[in-house]
């Protein structure tokens, strides 16, 4: 692939086109999810995948005249008169590895951020949703050259080769484990990575909360896509005192939103047999240890359905898998405290997450979070959501991820902003050159001191 610089136009010709392609393929792209998926309900596939996929395009193709111009500095009095500015370049050519949780949404968003920087593109796509990569990569082989856009389908040997790409930049979307592989691969062409990742993301509900909003916002953060989400609220502290409501308004909301249980139309199916296995081992495990579990009926459920109904954990040990890794999955730990102090404490002590969600009416309580923790991003009395804000930077911290993209920081992320002195011929430059006599010393002395 060829790395030359893009302009203005081309960049929003190759917008205009991401956005007919998503326009286009809209019924093939939802019947690839929902094959990939068993059931995902049409919905769904719009709202999650689809409608955030076109409102990055736009925000993108919106901003990017603004976004390309030259972002003049101050120069310090000794350059005088240099003019200094940044300069947003393209990288070149950049990777994009994208799971199967949002299969067209997290391959589009950072596309469409490398296409506004005028890169050319890379996409892997996740053998783990067959149908939707097929059809991202049919189908975007109709709008874009070779030379612009490629996708590379295939299994984990080929994300193995993908990653050990001299690219100029890399982004990930996935799981720690898989993170850190492709981090070190990355390392060995000196390619800059962003890594999405994810973790444990706890839902913190305070005692200024209103508890019945904090419930249903939980319920519906954590069972949306079937729990299939890198910023779902992982598990939720809630004071001692307050577990009884929120476990019954909790288990109402849930029997609300799905009044068949896993079978309802509405609720999504789990993308792999390993995966719905690995969801029934949790269970299996708190319930061998009689811990309390309120689970929706698995019912009715069609056979050509694979689905794992949404569950409430009362209480879990804290060394069980619940809570010692990454759901992933529509299972939700509840967990007491008893003072805020060790809420705090209890996050402090984990990885930093990905995202966290405080619920709290008081503003002292909100602020208490956001100075006293460290997290990827923060949605204050709601969940999931600050995802979809474009204008929001997207990124984790420590182990749930480095680096951001999304919006302005998306564009940023793929741009190399390079930085620009103009000289003028008459300049003050020559007191540094030799030799240094009296006059010179002295002037440089005052120079030292305007700096």
């Amino acid at each position: 692939m060829t790395s030359r610089t893009a302009d203005f136009e081309t960049r929003r010709a190759w917008l205009d086109s991401l956005e007919a392609f998503l326009t286009d393929f809209e019924p093939q792209l939802i019947a690839a999810m929902q094959a990939d998926f068993t059931h995902r309900s049409r919905e769904e596939c719009l709202s999650l995948d689809l409608g955030t996929s076109i409102s990055q395009v736009r925000y993108q193709r919106r901003h990017l005249k603004w976004w390309m111009r030259k972002r003049y500095v101050l120069t310090p009095m000794p350059f005088w008169p240099a003019r200094a500015y940044t300069q947003a370049t393209p990288r070149g050519v950049v990777g994009i590895m994208a799971p199967w949780n949002f299969p067209v949404y997290l391959a589009i968003a950072p596309l469409a951020a490398a296409l506004a920087a005028g890169n050319r593109v890379m996409i892997k796509p996740s053998e783990l949703a067959p149908q939707t990569s097929k059809v991202l990569a049919e189908g975007l082989a109709q709008y874009f050259s070779a030379e612009v856009v490629q996708v590379l389908l295939g299994g984990a040997d080929v994300a193995a080769a993908f990653s050990a790409l001299p690219f100029d930049h890399l982004l990930f979307t996935g799981s720690t484990d898989v993170g850190r592989k492709v981090a070190m691969a990355a390392a060995q062409n000196l390619t800059p990575v962003t890594l999405e990742l994810g973790g444990k993301s706890p839902a913190v509900v305070m005692p200024s909360a209103d508890l019945d909003q904090a419930a249903r916002r939980i319920i519906w953060g954590k069972t949306a896509n079937a729990g299939q989400i890198c910023v779902a609220p992982d598990y939720a502290l809630v004071p001692r005192d307050q577990m009884d409501a929120f476990v019954t308004l909790a288990e109402s909301y849930l029997r609300a939103f799905y009044p068949k249980g896993a079978a309802s139309n509405d609720y999504c199916g789990v993308i792999s047999e390993r995966h719905l296995a690995r969801m029934d081992d949790l269970l299996t495990e708190v319930e061998a240890r009689d811990v309390k579990v309120v689970q929706l009926s698995e019912d009715n459920i069609p056979d050509t359905q694979r689905k794992c109904a949404p569950a409430l954990v009362i209480d879990p040990p804290l060394d069980c898998a619940v809570m010692t890794r990454e759901i992933f999955g529509p299972i939700l730990p509840i967990v007491p405290y008893d003072t805020v102090e060790q809420a705090l404490n209890f996050v402090k002590t984990r990885d930093h997450p990905l995202a966290l969600y405080v619920f709290a009416q008081d503003k002292e309580d909100q602020d208490l979070w956001l100075e006293r923790s460290t997290s990827g991003g923060v949605t204050i009395n709601d969940t999931v959501i600050h995802v979809a804000v474009d204008s929001l930077p997207f990124g984790g911290v420590g182990a749930s991820g480095y680096g951001a993209y999304h919006g302005k920081a998306g564009f940023e992320t793929f741009s190399h902003m390079k930085p620009v002195l103009h000289q003028a011929k008459w300049n003050a430059m020559s007191l540094t050159e030799p030799p240094m006599t009296g006059m010179k010393k002295r002037l440089m002395k005052l120079a030292r001191k305007l700096m």
